[in-house]
């Protein structure tokens, strides 16, 4: 029964599959990918137990079922039986209940309160519960009297709720708006203690606004201690104002960098107005004296504020009257009159910041390109404007806005436009194979990948391009973590693959095609699938069980056992192949 010819499971095939896939190479096969010519349902082989995954389906330019769609951005990618209920119940109805998350999350929250974080105080290693993040503000801000370690793991705690939950939560669209919120307003937690300390607030503000109205989450996140402290806002003052936080209000939170328009005119009286009598954009001016409205924002963190007098300490926002610039003001043609009532002039940046259809098409279209394509269809962003603008005063303002994008054309029948980002490539593996997650010692292990959890160093937050994320070494790294999520060292991840295909599912072939459906809920190209089952068969007929030809090597004993361990090395590289290929990658 020796083949001496017989291909190794790993090697040839391995090396095929993922030629020309570094970054110039996957960026055009990610452009150039279509629908396989031979769909996998009408492929010899496949059987009834997943055959209703298995179609190309859609219209237009999707390659993907409309289920799949929503699953990839909606979601982060499907669960065993996600695809089955979505289509059952219909993708508008589950759009309608994803895009109100008014009910409990048991598997998550259960998931939350199990999870023990290693926490290393004085050479000891502890194990400890997710306890910061149901703490109130002053239990949170009362930890600064512990080690800097100890202070400061409270954004490790939500690093890791955020993982179990975009594993296990039945709430999948607020996970990926509160990822996306994250990065619209984003503060490095490592750059302060403070931060890292009150972290679990600022997680809060991004759940609990995440659907709601944005003039109240500019608000909110104006008044945390964690943007307070990352643009240094906390010290800003009269004489001179610090232009940090204004800065990034107009060119990130508000209307964005596209709306600047100081190389056209360096005065205020110069911008052109639109048929409202606003400004068509903002210039230096604006930020200076938005930055002098903000002056006396701060918080209550036990400084002093002059003649002899000091601040509480008690971690909350609050505002110094003597610290504010009472003098008139002009931001975007707006004149504020002197001598304001405390907070007065800055919440009035807040309204015309929030109000100002610059703001409306910069951050409608972001959401466009995180929830359809790199470049969304100037059409849908358009209508996302003016859901946006219609619903300025309203609670759900976001949710209708998100649903405007969602129920659009542009949503089911684009595909493959973007890609996923490490987060998004880790999450989809580990909901795909129904993981035992647990978390565990992953923090470290998953910074080699480039994407930087609640610690990118710059406000801009993590790109939402392509072509950043499809550099070689931004894949390399992806596909070593994803890998390594099952091993033991890193307690992350238990998964079962054996366990997770029915007992009908024998043959190479049968394997190739359920775990297709289980990753990827599509077609896959007809050469990779080729190579994919080339590589379970292993030289042996692919509607036969895969057990290796080859005989043991000498000295080895059981050969039997050696069969059957070489049979699940290969049934565990067939997915991780799966998982390295663009087809795994799109969105």
């Amino acid at each position: 029964m020796t083949r001496k010819n017989a291909v190794p499971a790993s090697g040839i095939r391995r090396r095929a599959l993922l030629q020309g896939t570094g970054a110039a190479a996957l960026t055009a096969a990610v452009a150039a990918l279509r629908p396989s010519e031979t769909p996998l349902a009408a492929q010899e082989g496949t059987t009834q137990v997943y055959l209703p995954l298995i179609h190309a389906g859609g219209t237009g330019t999707s390659s993907a079922p409309v289920e799949v769609v929503a699953l990839n951005r909606m979601a982060y990618g499907p669960r065993s039986g996600d695809i089955a209920r979505v289509r059952e119940m219909g993708f508008p109805a589950y759009v309608e209940e994803q895009l109100n998350p008014t009910g409990d999350d048991p598997v998550a929250d259960q998931r939350i309160a199990d999870a023990r974080l290693k926490l290393k105080i004085d050479d000891v290693t502890y194990e400890r519960p997710l306890s910061s993040l149901t703490m109130s503000a002053a239990e949170l801000w009362a930890l600064k009297e512990l080690s800097y370690g100890e202070s400061t793991h409270p954004a490790n705690e939500v690093r890791a709720a955020t993982w179990i939950r975009a594993v296990y939560s039945r709430w999948q669209l607020r996970e990926v708006l509160v990822e996306f919120w994250h990065n619209h307003f984003n503060v490095n937690a490592n750059a302060y203690r403070e931060v890292a300390m009150t972290f679990p607030l600022y997680d809060r503000i991004m759940r609990r606004h995440c659907l709601g109205n944005f003039r109240a989450f500019l608000k909110a996140v104006a008044q945390s201690v964690a943007m307070l402290y990352y643009l240094n806002n906390l010290v800003s003052r009269d004489g001179p104002a610090n232009e940090n936080y204004a800065r990034e209000l107009f060119e990130l939170h508000g209307l964005g960098a596209e709306h600047y328009i100081n190389d056209l005119y360096d005065n205020f009286n110069d911008v052109p107005r639109d048929d409202q009598d606003r400004p068509v954009g903002y210039i230096d001016w604006d930020v200076y004296e938005a930055a002098r409205a903000f002056t006396g924002w701060t918080i209550a963190n036990g400084r002093s504020i002059g003649n002899g007098a000091d601040l509480p300490d008690t971690g909350e926002f609050t505002y110094v009257d003597s610290w504010h610039d009472n003098a008139l003001k002009i931001v975007l043609g707006e004149f504020f009159s002197p001598n304001q009532p405390p907070l007065a002039d800055g919440r009035r940046v807040l309204d015309l910041v929030a109000a100002h259809p610059g703001t409306a098409r910069h951050v409608c279209y972001k959401l466009c390109r995180r929830l359809v394509a790199d470049n969304p269809p100037e059409a849908l962003v358009n209508a996302a404007v003016q859901t946006w603008l219609a619903n300025l005063d309203a609670d759900n303002q976001i949710q209708q806005t998100v649903q405007t994008i969602l129920l659009s054309d542009a949503f089911r029948t684009t595909w493959g436009r973007k890609v996923k980002r490490p987060f998004e490539v880790a999450v989809a593996f580990l909901r795909a194979t129904n993981a035992d997650f647990t978390y565990g010692n992953l923090g470290w292990s998953f910074n080699s990948t480039g994407y930087q959890h609640f610690s990118w160093p710059t406000p801009t937050g993590h790109p939402d391009t392509m072509e950043y994320w499809l550099s070689t070494g931004t894949l390399l790294g992806t596909w070593r973590f994803i890998q390594t999520l099952p091993e033991s060292w890193l307690e992350a991840a238990a998964i079962d693959l054996e366990g997770e295909m029915p007992a009908e599912v024998r043959t190479s072939r049968q394997m190739v095609n359920f775990w297709i459906a289980r990753l990827l809920g599509r077609s896959m190209a007809a050469n990779s699938y080729t190579l994919l089952l080339d590589h379970m068969r292993a030289a042996i007929d692919a509607d036969d069980p895969p057990l290796s030809p080859d005989e043991p090597p000498d000295g080895f004993g059981d050969e039997a056992e050696w069969r059957q361990n070489a049979y699940r090395d290969r049934l565990k590289s067939l997915v991780f192949l799966i998982c390295l290929s663009p087809d795994f990658m799109l969105r």
